[in-house]
């Protein structure tokens, strides 16, 4: 860009230049929706998801991040709890002789990556809209319309979500939807080792230290630094949509960093 270019674009007000970002942003968005409304295989999970509407009213669930911590973290206790795992958490079922309930993986390159082993699955399972470029249609497989932009916390899975840039802040509001009163978030360290600017993709080099196994990012594996702040925005809107239908979100997550929620301490809760 010409230094008369550069010096047009220091003199654009902020705000003005929000206020241009959100406009793009939003038509990006009524670009992607006529597909996330009314393709085939989206009308077929909205049809099958109006099943899933409350259907845990009242219940408690955890949802599982994947931060070391659930290496300090009895997992034999959620023996029959309902539980959300996220990503790669499967990676964790065989020694844990169980699945989790749920679970919801929306990160593009994770998908990509992993395509087979998420296809492969027997559980219920909440991905993208955009995963239908690497994932099948499946009796227990649902594509979820999340958007990068348009931050929102949305009760209903049927209509667009904001991903808030973690899939946790999807779980939350898949645990709205499916009517749970109470949820606890484990293994959300919500702090990394490998630092840089957010969102970059990089690609692993060695051992994963962020999260409960080494080979979670293994070497070669393509990942995105993470977006601490905008994760934190979305789980204060997530903490005020629980908090106004009289329901609670619990932090029990051993050595987090997460402040938005209040902390219980997880062996207190069996």
């Amino acid at each position: 860009m010409s230094a008369l270019g550069e010096a047009l674009k220091r003199s654009i007000p902020r705000p003005v230049k929000r206020a241009i970002g959100e406009g793009f942003d939003a038509l990006d968005r009524a670009r992607q929706w006529p597909a996330a409304a009314f393709h085939p295989w989206r009308l077929d999970t909205i049809r099958r998801l109006a099943a899933l509407k409350d259907i845990h009213r009242g219940q408690r669930c955890f949802i599982i991040g994947n931060g070391p911590s659930l290496r300090q973290t009895d997992m034999s206790k959620l023996r029959g709890e309902f539980t959300l795992g996220m990503n790669r958490i499967y990676l964790m079922f065989p020694e844990l002789g169980f699945q989790t309930t749920y679970l919801l993986s929306v990160n593009d390159l994770v998908i990509e990556q992993c395509a087979a082993e998420i296809q492969s699955l027997d559980l219920p399972r909440f991905v993208s809209w955009r995963a239908r470029k690497w994932l099948k249609p499946a009796e227990n497989l649902y594509f979820l319309h999340t958007t990068y932009t348009g931050p929102r916390f949305s009760t209903d899975l049927r209509g667009r979500l904001w991903e808030g840039a973690t899939v946790t802040n999807v779980a939350l509001q898949a645990a709205f939807y499916l009517g749970f009163s109470e949820v606890i978030l484990i293994g959300v360290d919500h702090n990394f080792e490998t630092k840089g600017k957010p969102n970059t993709t990089v690609v692993s080099n060695g051992a994963d230290p962020n999260h409960f196994s080494p080979g979670y990012f293994g070497a070669g594996f393509r990942w995105q630094l993470p977006d601490l702040e905008t994760s934190e925005r979305g789980y204060r809107m997530a903490r005020a949509a629980y908090e106004a239908a009289g329901r609670r979100v619990l932090d029990a997550t051993i050595g987090g960093k997460l402040t938005v929620f209040p902390k219980v301490d997880y062996a207190s809760l069996f």
